[in-house]
């Protein structure tokens, strides 16, 4: 019996589940598919990352003595018959998909190309090893999950405590970048031979946001070991205390950069948080900000694909808020004068990242306020980072950062006026807008907006008890003023 194993693009394991040791019986089949890549508007620079790994996991494998079938066809569908016409194999086996759709094209792979086909659940996340609430239709906020998940995989743990008598250190995580200190830079790898190609391909396709040139990631098993090594002993340490902060000069600032190589395969997610834990343990890092980083891997990563799949495909549409707007045409540029949203902007074109706060505080924070659709942000979302797929940004822009889901994902809209914007960087610093201002010619609209979105749901919001501050600020605004901030949003939206 011969048995085709089929490796999809965003699961380059390095120890497979559905990868046996290598026989004569044994073909690994990877498909590159155009329609895929053309699917959407994906930068560049992710492009040039997935094609790039995927042919070198190929070349990894086949030089540990697997036969291995790579094909660049119109569709992941035309790859697989190309193969079953080619090798006739008598069985498939593959891994479950992380992607609603791909998940369902799976379980219809057998009747349509008929032979059998194993798919054996998905091992890429944590929460496939162990799912902390099985079966429950209740609402679990993430701070439940996150201790139940620590608590299954030992992390940070002393018994059945957390190390250090609390579970979460986040209020003293949130200091601005202090006057001096100079983050250091990611690592970057220079592209080999297999990924100048891409590189070229990927240019001469001219599809896609952004621009491969400039691609500098890690490819290979090798060169992501290498980056979480660098960030546990650069960055970790200053992690905690600076992963709210924002800076127009430091784009990465003490931030792992490391979703894109988790979200692939290249590393797991917990041999990344045991890797932090034990800098801990060395007194390499401090609690603060390996817990923190630990609450980012097990905690929201984990939540956020838990959280998929209880919603989907409902999720897709949901829209609690009832946003119509159309996302404006320079979110595609960065031609804003709002400075914050041009420089971010700007660096996701640049790189194809930005660190959760850009994407949480700038991005989502505009967006809900400004009541663009949802799906048009999923669609931006996806298109512009790197480490984007259906299973993250779902979950994380629809629910944690538009409130879109009914509050089912997080307990309170994440807005904020330009005070906080300008408390956590220095984008106002260099702005055309007055961060101090409600309202005027040189009001920060993230002010007039911010007001303007509490006084229009002022019922729905008073409801929330985490927001009960921000509405009871309310009251300090006279009529005068109320009428002035409504005017001045609505001549902002309708010209947006």
């Amino acid at each position: 019996m011969s048995l085709s194993i089929v490796v999809l693009g965003d699961q380059l394991l390095d120890d497979h589940p559905v990868v046996p040791d290598p026989t004569d019986e044994v073909r690994v089949v990877l498909i590159e598919s155009q329609k895929k890549l053309r699917s959407r508007a994906y930068h560049q620079q992710k492009q040039v990352l997935v094609l790039s790994a995927m042919r070198h996991y190929a070349a990894r494998l086949r030089a540990r003595g697997y036969t291995v079938d790579y094909y660049a066809a119109p569709s992941m569908s035309a790859g697989l018959r190309q193969h079953l016409i080619e090798q006739r194999p008598s069985a498939l086996r593959t891994m479950a998909a992380s992607e609603y759709d791909a998940r369902q094209q799976q379980a219809l792979w057998s009747a349509r190309l008929g032979l059998p086909v194993e798919i054996i659940p998905n091992s890429q996340f944590l929460v496939g090893q162990h799912d902390p609430f099985p079966g429950s239709q209740k609402r679990v906020v993430m701070e439940t999950f996150y201790r139940q998940m620590r608590r299954h995989f030992c992390l940070l743990m002393e018994d059945d405590e957390p190390v250090g008598g609390r579970w979460n250190f986040d209020d003293e995580n949130r200091k601005p970048l202090k006057k001096g200190l100079q983050p250091p830079p990611i690592p970057r790898f220079e592209p080999d031979d297999i990924t100048q190609q891409v590189i070229a391909e990927v240019k001469r396709s001219d599809h896609g946001v952004g621009q491969a040139d400039t691609f500098a990631y890690a490819v290979t098993h090798e060169q992501a070991q290498t980056a979480l090594a660098d960030f546990i002993q650069y960055r970790l340490p200053l992690f905690g205390a600076y992963e709210d902060a924002m800076s127009s000069r430091y784009p990465t600032l003490y931030h792992s950069v490391l979703s894109p190589y988790i979200n692939l395969g290249l590393l797991t997610p917990l041999e990344v948080a045991r890797a932090a834990e034990a800098a801990y343990h060395r007194g390499e890092a401090p609690l603060n900000s390996v817990e923190g980083f630990i609450r980012q891997i097990v905690g929201w990563r984990e939540y956020m694909m838990w959280q998929y799949w209880r919603m989907m495909p409902e999720l897709r549409d949901s829209n609690s808020w009832g946003a119509q707007r159309l996302l404006p045409d320079w979110f595609w540029s960065g031609d804003t004068q709002m400075n914050c949203l041009r420089h971010v902007i700007e660096q996701a074109r640049e790189t194809a990242y930005s660190h959760h706060i850009q994407r949480l505080m700038i991005v989502t924070n505009f967006c809900l306020l400004t009541g663009i659709e949802p799906r048009a942000v999923v669609e931006w979302f996806m298109s512009f980072y790197i480490d984007a797929y259906d299973w993250v940004m779902q979950p994380n822009t629809v629910g944690m950062g538009l409130n879109a889901d009914g509050g089912q994902t997080a307990t309170k809209p994440y807005i904020a006026s330009a005070t906080y914007i300008n408390r956590m960087s220095d984008y106002c610093q260099t702005c055309a807008y007055d961060p101090k201002a409600r309202s005027g010619e040189h009001a920060c609209p993230f002010n007039t907006l911010y007001w303007n979105f509490l006084l229009t749901h002022e019922n729905q919001l008073r409801a929330n008890p985490r927001l009960g501050p921000a509405v009871l600020g309310l009251k300090h605004l006279s009529a005068d003023e109320r009428i002035q901030i409504r005017q001045q949003a609505e001549h902002f939206l309708s010209h947006l």
